[in-house]
């Protein structure tokens, strides 16, 4: 059973905060180079979104023929728009926009979707 997704980062605290104002999902565990979000109101096996340290994380380049996203996480918004100016605001950078999705660098430079 997938329980979760981890992220490495130079800084989980910061990617931390900037996903749980995203999904609005608290921070269920934290040491100093680990951090988990998870629903708040999970009644089975909880399901993380975590973001590990490492020092030497450089994020990917996208679009590039050369390099890879590797990974990525969607996010369905019913309102694409007023979620563009939410993660705009939380620190997002904007890298495309196509037909039914938009992509997005997080903080640390993952790229990420808002589908509708």
């Amino acid at each position: 059973m997938l329980s979760g997704i981890a992220l490495e980062c130079r800084d989980p605290r910061k990617l931390a905060a900037f996903y749980s104002a995203v999904t609005g999902w608290p921070m269920v565990f934290e040491s100093r180079d680990w951090i988990s979000l998870g629903p708040p109101d999970a009644s089975g096996p909880a399901w993380h979104l975590s973001f590990q340290r490492s020092a030497g994380h450089q994020p990917p380049t996208w679009p590039d023929d050369a390099s890879s996203m590797q990974v990525h996480l969607h996010f369905r918004v019913e309102n694409a728009d007023l979620a563009e100016v939410a993660v705009l605001a939380l620190g997002a950078t904007k890298l495309t926009t196509s037909p039914g999705y938009r992509v997005y660098a997080d903080p640390a430079g993952h790229p990420f979707c808002l589908v509708t």
